[in-house]
């Protein structure tokens, strides 16, 4: 009789696992090719601006710096 129920459990076990193994799989084909379509039809064109004046990237340089700083403030005054 114990050995019935564990054979049963062994079954299940195995059951329960190779479906879950399945789905796996066909989650990572599925997502696969759903990064394939994706690349395909709707990849981001990169467009190359070149600023003809380098004080324009400086100005973005130094905007990146202050936005960085005062986030780095505002989180060390939050702490206390």
């Amino acid at each position: 009789m114990e050995v019935d129920l564990i054979s049963e459990a062994f079954k299940f076990m195995l059951l329960g696992m190779g479906i879950v193994f399945i789905f796996l799989v066909v989650m990572i084909f599925s997502i696969k090719i759903q990064a394939f379509i994706i690349a395909k039809y709707f990849s981001k064109k990169e467009v190359n601006i070149k600023s003809k004046n380098k004080k324009l990237d400086m100005s973005n340089t130094s905007k990146k710096i202050a936005a960085i700083s005062a986030a780095i403030e505002h989180h060390n005054n939050i702490k206390g």
